[in-house]
């Protein structure tokens, strides 16, 4: 566990690193501006790319996973109608069963799981700016804590549904602290694999 405390900090650089970016160099796909520094924003926001940390260490899994909105959504504006809601609630009550998401054998139990993301919280309230554009990024934040000691070894995670199921998902930027140390890799829907 003491190495688990002392990579959570080299796991959080990407993330400050992040926060200090100019936001300028977002990467959009669309044609309009957004309100930068507005609600939402959790970190470095690129769509099509997600970023996720996974620590493994005595038995115990850290799954912390972070998107734009946009990847799981197909949009990323406070939902203004019913189907925006049914979209966000759908999309709550999908990552709170990692278990259908993840490649994770059944020896591993959900200890806890938070989900972050002021479109979860969002009033039903306007949320457009006066030319009608919406305002701000928001993204998607789901941390998970499984007890994996039972499982006869965890060599590999596969994030196939996953991508399967939000499409908007092109890449998974990944930092890995496990048995073998650290590393980095790229997931994608053709290489949705990382080994420990």
């Amino acid at each position: 566990m003491r190495r688990l405390l002392l990579c959570l900090p080299l796991l959080a650089l990407p993330y400050a690193q992040a926060a200090d970016h100019d936001h300028d160099k977002h990467d959009h796909d669309h044609q309009h501006e957004h309100a930068h520094g507005e609600q939402g924003s959790l970190g470095a926001h690129e769509h099509g790319v997600a970023t996720l940390d996974l620590v493994l260490e005595d038995g115990i899994l850290q799954i912390d996973l972070l998107s734009p909105a946009m990847n799981l959504l197909g949009f990323e504006h406070q939902p203004n109608s019913d189907a925006d809601r049914l979209k966000v609630a759908e999309l709550r009550g999908a990552l709170a069963k990692p278990e259908e998401l993840f490649g994770l054998p059944q020896e591993c139990n959900l200890q806890k799981h938070d989900l972050a993301s002021p479109l979860f919280d969002a009033p039903a309230s306007k949320t457009h700016g006066p030319d009608g554009e919406h305002q701000g990024h928001n993204d998607v934040l789901a941390s998970y804590r499984f007890d994996c000691s039972k499982a006869k070894a965890l060599a590999s995670l596969d994030f196939s549904p996953l991508f399967s199921r939000y499409p908007g998902t092109e890449s998974i930027q990944v930092q890995l602290v496990g048995p073998n140390g650290q590393q980095g890799v790229e997931l994608s829907a053709k290489n949705p694999r990382v080994n420990f």
